[in-house]
């Protein structure tokens, strides 16, 4: 597991515990909801990272 997955996961944690408190989420569908907040964090790292690779590449590509 790279420190990135290690980030999201205590992420996710925190924020499925503000669900619990809430009453948001249950026993029965904890797992579909940790999940899903887990993908959607890392979903949203991922795009983010590829957005400012994808400018720092159009950068360089205008340099040469």
């Amino acid at each position: 597991m790279n420190a990135d997955d290690e980030m999201i996961l205590k992420m996710a944690k925190e924020i499925v515990i503000k669900f619990i408190e809430l009453g948001r989420v249950s026993p029965t569908n904890f797992e579909a909801t940790f999940r899903a907040v887990f993908w959607a964090i890392k979903n949203t790292l991922v795009n983010s990272r590829a957005a400012a690779l994808s400018g720092e590449l159009l950068e360089n590509t205008g340099d040469a």
